[in-house]
């Protein structure tokens, strides 16, 4: 059950948040460009860091990489287990089509726009807005069990290497890392509830061939042809697939995103290379479903002339289920509907770090966050309603409480 000794006591602690706060370090981030691929978090991390510190919380920056630094921000000293709130620092490329200068904030009304706005610069400074509030509990009565950490981790975009550090860093602690009661992740859901993801691969897949005139195709190997062997594989795979596939996040997918090979087009083409997407299941690894692709292939006899075929996945992010039923589902659902949120309960067929969290640290894992991942997340003049960014930082506040208040 979960325990919420005041709601009174909760509802003021909620009202406390800043939505100045919110909008002045949602806009001071998106003006710290932290586009990737390109290594460029710092700036952003370097505000962040700043605001943090600057509103009395613990900091602590660890590098993922050099000059990509992970962020912990910490408020409380209780010795039970806290509450874990996750983000990323990271941008994708702005791209084309903007009507103005993607990292110099605009407005329209209530919205603000520029990269990262909803994803995911806003739900991160939701976030600081709540620890600000709860770092101030005992003040309203309200006595927190454990600690609320704030990660910020970098590279969610592209390999994920800020989150395997975290968890690296964390589980190598000689204590086990920090106790959590549950993790929300500050993604862009419309502010609903996600208790599930699907995980991410990508893989780098290489054919080798024999190379020969073109005039004798049959004195080399077509590694093009191969290939187009192996897609055909993946496509039978992906029928396959879709018929174990799960109530709540559907089923695991293919898809060969990019290909090149070849060296003339009079010359039989010795080599041809995939890059391809496998998205995981939870509980699924990567090396389980390689293992199962090296099977098939061998039975399929398509290297049978010569070809080989190496398999080199690149990224693994694991995928995670919470049960419905759990408390930290519905301290999530309750802190919304307390903030006048009818919140749904369901699934994302997208992926998050949230899947290292749950995977390698245990922690129970739910997204929740403002702002719309298919409407506004990496397209042009990206936008997040102030209204909404206060809102989830209210909502993060009630599911503390919830969750840590103090029997």
């Amino acid at each position: 059950m979960v325990n919420r000794p005041s709601a009174d006591a909760a509802g003021a602690l909620a009202g406390a948040v800043d939505a100045s706060l919110i909008d002045r370090l949602t806009c001071a981030l998106i003006e710290a460009p932290s586009v990737n691929p390109g290594g460029t978090e710092q700036a952003a991390v370097d505000v962040l860091a700043g605001a943090c510190r600057e509103l009395g919380f613990s900091v602590d920056l660890h590098e993922a990489a050099p000059g990509r630094p992970n962020l912990t921000a910490t408020i409380g000293d209780g010795a039970g287990p806290g509450l874990l709130l996750l983000g990323h620092s990271d941008v994708v490329p702005p791209g084309p089509g903007w009507t103005a200068d993607p990292f110099v904030v605009r407005r329209d009304g209530d919205l603000i726009i520029g990269r990262g706005a909803a994803d995911m610069k806003g739900g991160v400074a939701a976030a600081v807005a709540a620890l600000a509030v709860l770092s101030h509990a005992n003040e309203h009565g309200i006595a927190l069990s454990g600690p609320v950490t704030l990660a910020v981790t970098v590279d969610e975009e592209e390999s994920n290497t800020g989150a395997r550090a975290l968890v690296d860093a964390w589980s190598s602690r000689p204590a086990g890392g920090p106790s959590y009661r549950g993790c929300i992740v500050a993604e862009p859901t419309n502010l609903q509830v996600v208790r599930g993801c699907r995980g991410a691969s990508q893989w780098d897949i290489t054919i080798t061939g024999r190379a020969a005139h073109s005039g004798r195709p049959a004195d080399g190997v077509n590694a093009i042809g191969v290939a187009a062997e192996l897609i055909a594989l993946l496509e039978k795979d992906q029928t396959r697939l879709a018929t174990i596939g799960d109530p709540l996040l559907g089923h695991g997918t293919w898809n060969v995103g990019t290909i090149e090979g070849g060296e003339a087009i009079n010359i039989v083409a010795p080599g041809c290379r995939l890059g391809v997407d496998r998205r995981l299941m939870p509980g699924e690894s990567v090396g389980a479903v390689a293992d199962e692709l090296r099977s098939t292939i061998d039975g399929s006899g398509i290297c049978g002339d010569g070809a080989s075929i190496e398999l080199a996945p690149k990224m693994e992010l694991p995928g995670f289920v919470t049960a419905a039923d759990h408390p930290l589902v519905a301290a999530t659902v309750a802190a919304l509907g307390d903030e006048g949120v009818s919140a749904s309960v369901g699934g994302w067929t997208a992926a998050c770090d949230g899947g290292y969290i749950s995977r390698d640290l245990g922690v129970p894992t739910v997204v929740m966050g403002p702002g719309d991942l298919s409407g506004q997340a990496h397209r042009p003049d990206e936008s997040v309603s102030l209204a909404e960014l206060t809102t989830a930082a209210r909502a993060y506040v009630r599911a503390a409480v919830a969750l840590l208040s103090a029997p």
